[in-house]
């Protein structure tokens, strides 16, 4: 890192607020439609959908935090609301006693399963139809870069394959 910064051309600075609003609103318009056709929000959705793909339908805390991506905290406040919901149950590990078992709950596969053709739906129409396959293809290329990047910057704790 240099003591100067290298501020970015107009092109780069075009292209990275483009992303950022991208990102954001099209989370925000996902989310809103979740919550209104299937009373899920966005992380509700997502702690689903990697428990409903997993074999056993449970695994960790600490596995699904890793697999999230996201902080200790965040993920137990979320969990307490869903268990409340009766869309996941919380068990103590058996192996260490510090974390817990989460499990999908039939009312949670239920919901998933609800919600996932509209979302996919969703994420069709508002997204991947909107790109060429090609374009699609280098999205995917650009994204697997970075994230091959900051793997192997060691800086953050990022699971393949997601």
């Amino acid at each position: 890192m240099t003591d100067t910064p290298q501020w970015l051309s107009t092109e780069e600075n075009r292209a990275w607020r483009a992303y950022l609003r991208t990102r954001r609103l099209l989370g925000a318009w996902l989310n809103q439609q979740l919550l209104r056709d299937w009373g899920l929000s966005e992380p509700e959705y997502e702690i689903l959908v990697v428990l409903s793909e997993h074999p056993a339908r449970r695994m960790t805390s600490l596995e699904l935090r890793c697999r999230l991506l996201w902080e200790k905290s965040r993920l137990s406040h979320q969990l307490r609301r869903m268990e409340l919901r009766c869309l996941i149950s919380r068990e103590p590990n058996p192996d260490d006693a510090r974390s817990a078992v989460v499990s999908l709950t039939t009312e949670g596969l239920r919901a998933i399963e609800r919600a996932a053709p509209s979302h996919v739906a969703n994420v069709r129409e508002h997204f991947i139809d909107l790109l060429s396959p090609e374009e699609l293809a280098i999205l995917t290329e650009i994204s697997e870069r970075v994230l091959d990047h900051l793997a192997a910057a060691g800086e953050l704790n990022v699971p393949e394959g997601d």
